[in-house]
């Protein structure tokens, strides 16, 4: 009996990439160089995170950033499994997705104010779809990793974020990379096998009501046909 995934698109995929719903966080607020663009429009497929991160200015360290917009906004995970990230193509360099429950805002001098995050560091160079569990996210502050931190609440994410860091002076230079979509996943079992790795699954839109057949996948253009490989 096949399986299925009840998908929660959140950026991108069926739904339209926005250039309002993102902003730049760089390392110029620290007095770095650094800087970051999203851009994307309703008529494109993607969107592409972009820059240069500048690891001269500050000694070897660096970060450029692209953070949701608005104070106010509320996503309710907690009936899903984890976050799926398709990409398009990338530069190969290392990358981190950033989530976080508090939305606070930028101080006077532009600093943001150091909260909680739960971050997921990966590599991009082609076309892939990685999925990433919620204990797979790592919490953080300012950061260092947080051994004793609270859970993450998924009723009540506040931010996400896609970022390029210098990782102690390893990577420098531009950066590129394409983004198709980030969703969140549930995946749905109709049979006792516990081992069942989906090789035969449907992806379920719960927002737009559809039933995608996962054997007519071809790439990420066949978005419509979906994506059934879940790999990191």
């Amino acid at each position: 009996m096949a399986s299925q995934v009840v998908r929660l698109p959140l950026f991108g995929g069926p739904r339209a990439w926005h250039s309002f719903d993102w902003t730049s966080s760089d390392d110029r607020v620290r007095g770095g160089s650094s800087h970051s663009h999203m851009s994307c429009s309703p008529a494109s497929l993607i969107a592409r995170f972009h820059g240069t991160l500048d690891i001269t200015t500050l000694g070897g360290a660096g970060f450029a950033s692209q953070w949701t917009t608005g104070e106010g906004r509320n996503w309710d995970l907690s009936g899903y499994d984890g976050i799926e990230l398709r990409i398009a193509r990338g530069d190969g360099k290392r990358y981190t997705i950033t989530l976080k429950n508090e939305a606070v805002p930028k101080q006077p001098d532009g600093r943001q104010q150091s909260t909680l995050s739960w971050e997921y560091d990966f590599h991009a160079d082609v076309e892939k779809t990685i999925f990433i569990k919620w204990a797979d996210f790592r919490a953080t502050y300012r950061g260092k990793d947080k051994e004793d931190a609270k859970p993450l609440d998924l009723t009540s994410v506040k931010r996400f974020s896609i970022m390029m860091r210098s990782f102690f002076g390893t990577q420098e230079g531009d950066f590129s990379l394409d983004i198709v979509s980030i969703a969140a996943l549930r995946t749905k079992h109709y049979r006792d096998d516990p081992e069942d790795d989906m090789t035969d699954c449907d992806f379920v839109d719960e927002k737009l009501e559809d039933t995608l057949d996962m054997s007519k996948s071809q790439g990420w253009l066949g978005w419509f046909g979906g994506f059934c490989g879940l790999r990191g």
